[in-house]
């Protein structure tokens, strides 16, 4: 590096955003992820050991994985290079291999490579890299905010410790406002400024756990707030208010959150939680989620797991898909509300689910049965010479609509696919089939 890039690079970091000039420099000011990163783990004994492995770390938005990976860089004795998966292309790894294999055999040295937002990287792209990972010419460090198990080459995830981040606390942001307000070297110490102790715990609770947008809203207050008569920059409760004016959640609608948070939604409406279901409910909503498939989802929970122990569930909830498309937001999340609130509040039965589920691995694992002669159809020409519909029995003109008479095929007889509970309305149905048996 000569002069003009010191000087470069030195302006950049002092002209950089507060969340990148609060980065971490060492293992001790990491802030969280003790579960990981905190004394004594695996993750902090190979980082300060300079023996790290390949890794992924996986994680929301702000959560610390690029500064992990900015604390690896300052400790490793070993070249650390970083590439973005969204503007990085072959060539670029190309390039990254080329110069790692002349470090290893000029030097001795290895190579760290860190690559942000990996699931970027497609197929072709990650199978590049396998065999470098694997001879040990590159340490992969990889970052993600998609689950890897869905979104990495599995070949690499094997040849990698996956790291998973969860979500700041209240306290770990509040932690590094604080470091931010008070650093006169990196924060904004330099600027005198004071913050009020209800306007830190109001950016730490609201930026739902992501670092970089509570640092950010931070700077922007003391940016843009006026000194005071006694020369302080003040961050309130109103400025912070202004700084950030929607609470962040992590939602992703094609990640981990949708699938969490819709699998959450369900299990609630399954196991008749209503404060739950509409809970779960609101946090799509309020991620942008699709009504229409909130709405389907609905209505398969009302089929799946109310079935005939409430048949109106169903009723309901289709009627409601109907309603959301007609109606749209906001006032469709009222529909919803009541049908995700009727279909959880139902008396519940899978009876109907594990009927078509037996009945279609039957259907799967054994030769395709004969329809018995007398269901046969016999709306055609020359139907009763071939003995269909012969001896047919129709149920409406018995006592009750009803007629016994054999209906599976004759291998089948005696099987029982439809067990109906004691739930609900699913009592009545269960009642009358005993009683249409009985004899």
């Amino acid at each position: 590096m000569d002069l003009f890039d010191y000087m470069r690079e030195s302006k950049q970091v002092k002209e950089a955003p507060l969340a990148a000039r609060m980065r971490p420099a060492s293992l001790e000011e990491i802030v969280g992820q003790k579960h990981i990163i905190g004394k004594g783990t695996l993750l902090y004994r190979a980082i300060a050991s300079d023996k790290l492995s390949s890794i992924i770390l996986y994680g929301p938005p702000g959560s610390g994985k690029t500064t992990i990976a900015k604390v690896i860089a300052n400790t490793t004795k070993s070249s650390f290079t970083q590439i973005n998966a969204t503007s990085a292309g072959k060539k670029d790894m190309e390039e990254v291999v080329s110069k790692a294999k002349d470090s290893m055999g000029m030097f001795g040295k290895k190579t760290i490579l860190f690559i942000d937002e990996i699931h970027r990287f497609n197929k072709g792209q990650q199978d590049y890299l396998l065999p470098f990972v694997e001879d040990g010419t590159i340490t992969l460090v990889g970052a993600t905010t998609e689950n890897p198990y869905f979104e990495v080459n599995g070949a690499l995830i094997s040849r990698s410790l996956i790291f998973r981040l969860e979500s700041l606390t209240k306290d770990d942001i509040k932690e590094l406002l604080l470091r931010a307000v008070s650093d006169k070297e990196r924060g904004l110490g330099a600027l005198s400024v004071r913050a009020c102790d209800d306007a830190l715990d109001f950016l730490s609770d609201i930026c739902g756990g992501d670092a970089r947008s509570a640092l950010n809203a931070l700077e922007l207050g003391a940016l843009s707030t006026p000194r005071g008569e006694d020369g302080q920059i003040a961050i309130t409760l109103d400025v912070a208010k202004e700084c950030i004016q929607k609470r962040s959640i992590q939602y992703d609608k094609s990640g981990d959150n949708h699938y969490d948070t819709i699998s959450a939604f369900i299990k609630s409406m399954r196991g008749s939680d209503p404060d739950a279901a509409v809970y779960y409910l609101a946090r799509m909503l309020y991620g942008g989620e699709d009504i229409k498939f909130i709405a389907r989802r609905i209505m398969i929970c009302a089929s799946e797991d109310v079935g005939n122990a409430d048949p109106q569930a169903l009723q309901v909830a289709v009627a409601a898909s109907q309603a959301v498309e007609r109606v749209g937001l906001p006032e469709a999340q009222l529909i919803l509300s009541q049908a995700a609130i009727y279909v959880a509040s139902a008396p519940k039965s899978n009876a109907c689910c594990l009927a078509i589920g037996a009945a279609m691995e039957r259907v799967g694992a054994e030769q395709i049965r004969t329809v018995p002669p007398h269901l046969q159809d016999s709306h055609y020409h020359g139907a009763a010479k071939l003995g269909h519909g012969l001896d047919y029995k129709y149920a409406h003109d018995f006592p009750n609509h009803y007629v016994k008479q054999q209906y599976l095929p004759d291998e089948l007889v005696g099987t029982v696919f439809y067990a109906p509970t004691e739930q609900g309305y699913e009592k009545n149905i269960k009642n009358w089939l005993e009683w249409l048996r009985k004899d």
